[in-house]
């Protein structure tokens, strides 16, 4: 091979290079912090954004809340916090790490038991019979509003019903996916998580919450940084509040932001 054919040939790998360094430069990622209870439902619109936003590749990260909320505290790179609960978005935004919160769904808690059902629980009123029960921790947003649950339930049913609750309760999970998954395996007679967790799952029954005691979150978003015009992160909250975006959510089995 002639020196002048490999000087060529040097040249256009290097273009080829060039190009393709260029062209991942131009593609910028955005880092989207999200409660496990998103999971399926965020993975959907990351989908749907790219393809809208050809020029951002969507990264996902999810944990309980008040994981996410530590991580940015401490200083972990996230473009975007999505919430179960208003309190860490709040409390992000008293030390100027979020700007711009949004509600942009609502979701609610529901029983779970396994699909063979084998402590017989038909009814929220009939949960003591459990004797395997799991919740989340009381750090996390499905942990306080189980607890808050269990003070209604005791209004309602009496004292003896709260006492027979927890002393049914084996295991405190940190994020609302582990809880779930503890029952879809078997290793637990029910546990009470967000109805987006149990809607489709066909390892599991679900068991609504009588109306008089539902309990609705919100969930929040806002964008991570002092910089509230991050393009990219502004234009991820809009597309999520967007019909297209909510679509996504109610097929999920949350409640639109709209929703009584």
């Amino acid at each position: 091979m002639s020196t002048r054919v490999r000087a060529a040939l040097v040249l256009l790998a290097y273009l080829l290079l060039a190009g393709c360094s260029r062209g991942e430069e131009e593609r910028a990622t955005l880092r989207v912090f999200a409660a496990s209870s998103l999971t399926d439902a965020f993975e959907e619109l990351a989908q749907a954004f790219e393809k809208a936003n050809p020029d951002t590749t969507v990264s996902l990260v999810f944990a309980g809340s008040q994981v996410l909320r530590l991580q940015i505290e401490q200083g972990a790179p996230a473009s975007v916090f999505a919430s179960a609960n208003t309190e860490h978005v709040r409390a992000l935004a008293r030390t100027g790490r979020a700007q711009g919160a949004q509600v942009f769904a609502h979701n609610e808690l529901v029983v779970i038991v396994p699909r063979d059902n084998p402590a017989g629980i038909h009814r929220f009123e009939e949960l003591p019979r459990a004797r395997r029960l799991v919740i989340g921790t009381e750090t996390v947003p499905v942990g306080r509003y189980t607890r808050r649950l269990f003070e209604r339930a005791a209004a309602h049913f009496g004292a003896e019903f709260e006492s027979a609750v927890w002393s049914s309760v084996v295991s405190h999970e940190n994020n609302v996916r582990l809880i779930r998954t503890k029952v879809a395996l078997g290793q637990a007679d029910a546990a009470v998580v967000y109805r987006s967790d149990a809607l489709g799952l066909e390892t599991v029954k679900m068991i609504e919450i009588p109306e008089n005691l539902a309990l609705r979150s919100a969930y929040v978003q806002a964008i991570v940084g002092a910089d509230a015009t991050n393009k990219r992160a502004a234009a991820w909250l809009d597309f999520v509040n967007s019909s297209a975006g909510q679509v996504v959510l109610v097929q999920h089995g949350f409640y639109p932001v709209g929703a009584p």
